[in-house]
């Protein structure tokens, strides 16, 4: 078997499992079953934790759009006229006017538990009965973009919650990887891609996050970095509490392929050069950019200090072969590839990936990648 592969895919969601069949009785699809969490369960398995988009077969009713919104109540449609948006990605909607710029899902997810071989190559159980769907009302837009970190034997769990409220990051804890608890939103609005060190520098829990804002300041020119999102670094004594560094963390490099932003992609884990972290870089292309992994390493003890930043070379680039299978879902327009997990494999790293926004995909990396 090759150490590049897809390991789950829309064609795997049994829908009629789906939290949404409760409430809903209009056919769904799943757009995507991607950007899966990674972590190793206490059994030795892995777990991916699997981002499931499910959305509308007829988004469109006559001269309304519907969007899927959770309620304590159950699952209800929103209806939005036509007239009033612009449908131009398939993701999600723009409402046209307005003092602000406002969206609209296309789908909801919901986060769906895989359980793996040890070396990550087979599926050995879907638990449906564990999925994790919206419980509260700034989640009723879905949970997106799962990561886990294994701190101390303690599972933690960070998600972005999305709703008309706000768009921020939960906290999920779990002793087992099976039963979460949310603990509640832990970064206020437009404060995604919250990683958490799997492990606790200067006795502190430690995150990377990536604060979102519709306006930058511009660097001098001769200081060389493109400007627009940073991943960020934050401390906290109890994983609930946040302060944020005040000294920048990874910011994308004028004339680089990163030079449309950067952000978090996974956990970062203890080696002996120092913290590992890789990270999504996107180049500008078309609407969406081009999606691209890059990898840095921290100091041991002060992980606001970069030792390392490979933001040449790519470590990992989306890869068309392994869509060719289930090419027919594909709907971004340009190649993105958004990774998102991270496990030790003996002389290998495990890393799991969104592949195209529709898929998960594993790929084996030797250690001596990063020497």
């Amino acid at each position: 078997m090759s150490d590049d592969y897809l390991i789950f895919t829309p064609d795997d969601v049994d829908l009629a499992r789906s939290p949404l069949r409760r409430s809903i009785a209009e056919p769904t699809f799943v757009l995507g079953a991607f950007n899966p969490a990674l972590t190793r369960l206490p059994s030795g398995d892995l777990l991916l934790m699997v981002r499931v988009a499910e959305a509308l077969v007829t988004p469109v009713e006559g001269d309304h759009a519907r969007a899927i919104r959770w309620t304590a109540d159950g699952y209800v449609l929103d209806r939005h006229h036509v007239e009033g948006i612009d449908m131009a990605d398939p993701r999600y909607f723009l409402v046209k006017g307005g003092a602000y710029p406002q969206m609209g899902l296309t789908s909801l997810s919901w986060l769906l538990p895989v359980e793996l071989t040890p070396d990550g190559r087979a599926i050995v159980a879907v638990h449906y009965d564990r999925a994790i769907e919206p419980r509260a009302a700034y989640q009723d837009y879905g949970i997106e973009d799962p990561r886990i970190s294994r701190i101390d034997g303690r599972y933690y769990m960070t998600a972005c919650s999305c709703s008309a409220e706000r768009h921020g990051t939960s906290l999920y804890t779990s002793d087992d990887g099976f039963g979460w608890r949310l603990e509640g939103l832990v970064l206020d609005h437009q404060n995604k891609d919250m990683l958490l060190f799997e492990g606790r520098p200067g006795g502190k829990f430690w995150a990377l996050t990536r604060p979102l804002g519709e306006l930058y300041f511009a660097y001098p020119e001769d200081a060389g970095f493109a400007g627009g999102p940073v991943i960020h670094l934050a401390s906290s004594p109890d994983a609930l509490h946040w302060k944020p560094c005040d000294q920048p963390g990874v910011r994308a490099r004028r004339g680089s392929s990163s030079a449309m932003k950067v952000g978090g992609g996974t956990p970062p884990i203890l080696t002996d050069a120092g913290w590992l972290m890789l990270y999504h870089g996107v180049e500008p292309r078309e609407k969406v950019g081009v999606y691209r992994t890059f990898w840095a390493l921290l100091d041991h003890d002060d992980p606001t200090t970069i030792l390392r930043l490979e933001d040449s070379t790519p470590l990992i680039e989306a890869n068309m072969a392994l869509t060719d299978s289930i090419a027919h879902r594909l709907y971004l327009p340009t190649p993105v590839v958004f990774t998102t997990g991270i496990v030790d494999g003996d002389d290998d790293y495990i890393v799991a990936s969104g592949e195209a926004d529709l898929a998960c995909r594993i790929t084996h990396i030797p250690k001596s990648q990063f020497a």
